[in-house]
């Protein structure tokens, strides 16, 4: 856990960047290249930074100005920096969670495989995207998908019917492709 740089939550969150950390983050604005929020967390901390003076260089409605985001922003880009250090702020935060969460688990990409090599309904010589969306609403395995999602999903599985697959079975090479050789 970084070491604790701010005082009370109710307080004013102060930036006290190290030497070490002020010339990477130095470094970074002036590399090429650099993804913009990272550039703009970066320039935030370098002008938030106490400069060891005990008081703020700039308030943060200027910054907000300098750098072209709101003063919200700049207060939760100095409260992560206190929370959880230079690197977390200017890595983007990773959700634990999709926003959307899968329509197939488990149990429905297997009833899926087994509706794939099953008949098709009457009328019908195979099995098309739309058909399966259709069938596996009709039996509930899913409330909704569309054939787009059912396409990902039977890519995924990489299935083929009656035949060995690569990624199933492993391949043996025929022994006419081998090279002949000879005795001399």
């Amino acid at each position: 856990m970084p070491e604790q740089k701010c005082g009370p939550s109710n307080a004013k969150r102060a930036v006290e960047l190290t030497d070490l950390e002020r010339n990477e983050l130095e470094a970074l604005v002036r590399k090429a290249g650099t993804p913009a929020a990272k550039l703009r967390h970066a320039r935030i901390l370098l002008m938030a930074d106490t400069d060891r003076r005990g008081e703020c260089r700039n308030p943060d409605w200027y910054i907000a100005q300098v750098v072209g985001l709101s003063e919200r922003q700049v207060v939760r880009v100095r409260r992560r920096f206190c929370q959880e250090g230079v690197s977390a702020c200017l890595a983007r935060k990773q959700r634990k969670t999709p926003p959307n969460p899968p329509k197939f688990d488990g149990t429905a990409e297997a009833r899926l495989v087994t509706l794939c090599c099953s008949d098709p309904p009457a009328g019908y010589q195979r099995w098309t995207l739309q058909l399966l969306a259709d069938e596996l609403c009709r039996l509930q395995v899913v409330v909704s998908v569309c054939p787009e999602t059912v396409r990902k999903c039977l890519k995924k599985i990489v299935s083929s019917r009656g035949k060995q697959n690569a990624s199933a079975f492993l391949s043996e090479t025929a022994r006419v492709s081998w090279p002949i050789w000879r005795e001399s």
